[in-house]
Formats: structure tokens, sequence, C-alpha cells
């Protein structure tokens, strides 16, 4: 019984496997470990952009920049605002084309680090959607083995025909453990970042409307002196 239970463990099917199902399931196991690393990554981003979504949140109540601001989304949001008001300003410009400059300015420094959030997703939909075809063609070609086998020994015992159909459905069980994970992150950080970026943005709005009043009444103070 010992014997037979070592014939059929994980590390017996990997190893008499035929080498394109071994391929398979190197590969299958190499995106799965990469997928569990970008999960963590992802989720600690993920995380850490809520937390400068909330700082934003918390500059768009005051309504202006304090300059102590430490995350990186709120310097980024910070410098475009300040370069457009400095740079972009025109002399007949009144204050709701002002606030949709600032807008636009601020919302473009928030798309490139909602960008840098989503490095790797596409990777994670690759995974999640192909890999349980992959273990699939892994699948079709250790059964294809070991039916060509069969046919070469002429024995259809259980004994000859368990151990080939064993290692090619391992095949699809790496797919479907590489993929199944990859599904869930990818649906929860889409819905999550989708969010957290409506949060931002609807922060970046009322920051630019505060923002542009504001340069409109020093601009009517100065104007007046």
């Amino acid at each position: 019984m010992a014997a037979q239970s070592s014939e059929f463990s994980l590390y017996s099917l990997l190893i008499n496997a035929d080498p394109v199902v071994q391929a398979v399931m190197l590969g299958l196991a190499i995106c799965s470990v990469i997928c569990w690393a970008l999960i963590l990554e992802k989720t600690v981003r993920t995380y850490s952009l809520r937390r400068q979504t909330r700082e934003l949140e918390d500059v768009a109540v005051r309504g202006r920049f304090s300059g102590e601001e430490t995350s990186r989304l709120s310097q980024a949001i910070y410098a475009a605002a300040d370069a457009e008001t400095t740079e972009g300003a025109a002399e007949d410009e009144d204050q709701n084309d002002r606030r949709a400059r600032l807008e636009r300015a601020m919302r473009r420094a928030m798309k490139r680090e909602f960008q840098r959030a989503e490095a790797g997703l596409p990777f994670l939909a690759t995974v999640g959607s192909a890999a349980p075809f992959i273990g699939l063609f892994g699948t079709v070609w250790g059964i294809m083995n070991s039916f060509t086998s069969i046919a070469q020994s002429k024995d259809t015992s259980l004994a000859v025909v368990a151990p080939g159909i064993a290692e090619a459905l391992f095949a699809t069980a790496i797919g479907l453990a590489a993929a199944i994970p990859a599904v869930i992150a990818y649906n929860q950080f889409v819905v999550g970042l989708g969010r957290t970026s409506e949060h931002s943005g609807d922060a970046v709005r009322i920051l630019a409307k505060k923002l542009a009043r504001r340069a409109h009444t020093v601009d009517k103070a100065q104007g007046a002196s």
C-alpha cells in the first residue's frame, strides 16, 4: 500500500509526466507564484491609495494645500495645480475657465497615479482567463499519450490507465489553482480602485472649484487695489 500511495503522490505525478505536460505544469506554477506576488503588492498599494485619497479629501474640505501633505497622490495633484496656476493662467480668464483648467490638470496627475497602481492587473486577468485552457491543453496532451501507451501495451487494466490519466488531470488542477485566485483578486482590485478613483475625482472637482474661487477673489482684490 505504501508503494502504491507513493506512486500517486503529487511529486510522482509531476516527475513521471510527459515533457509537454511538465512544461505546462511548470509554466502554470510560475504564473501562480507571480499572481500571488502581484496580489500581495496590489493589496498594499490599494490600501495606500485609500489612505492617500482620504488625505486628498481633507485637502478638498479645507479648499487649499497646507504644504504638510505627505502622500504621493496629494503631492502630485498639488504640483499639477501649482504649475497650472503659475503657467497656464490667462489675463481674461474667468472663474469657470480657471476651475476647468485646474481640474483637468489635477485629474491628469490623479490618473497617472492610478495607472501606476493598475500595473500588473492585465497579467492577473490574462492568467485568470487563460490558465484553465492551458491546463486543459496539458490534460488533453497527457490523455493522448496515455491512450498511446495503452495501445502499445495492449493492457486496459486500471493500474495501467490510472497513472497516465491522473498525471493529465493534474495539469488542469494546477491551471484552476492559478486561475481562481487571479480572477477573484482582479475583480476585487478593479472594483476597489474604481471606487477609490471615484472618491479622488470628487475631491479633485471640489478642490478645483475652491482653488479657482480663491484665486478669482485674490485677482479681484489685486485689481481693486
